[in-house]
């Protein structure tokens, strides 16, 4: 069991690095004077399934509160 929760803690810590990444990305390519709006949509739907993929780990990571 602890192994498993290491590697979803090193999961978590993966996939913020990654959303981190593709945040500056897209800033990056909004800022450009002439941003690639299919690049930009793309960028911005893969930094939104990191962010789920991220609350999902959270949540298994977390302690359940008792009712």
């Amino acid at each position: 069991m602890q192994a498993h929760l290491h590697s979803h803690a090193r999961r978590l810590i993966e996939l913020r690095i990654a959303h981190a990444d593709l945040d500056a990305s897209v800033d990056h390519l909004a800022r450009s004077a002439v941003p690639d709006e299919l690049l930009l949509r793309r960028l911005k739907k893969r930094r939104l399934g990191l962010r789920d993929e991220i609350a999902r780990l959270e949540r298994l990571l977390e302690p359940q509160e008792p009712a």
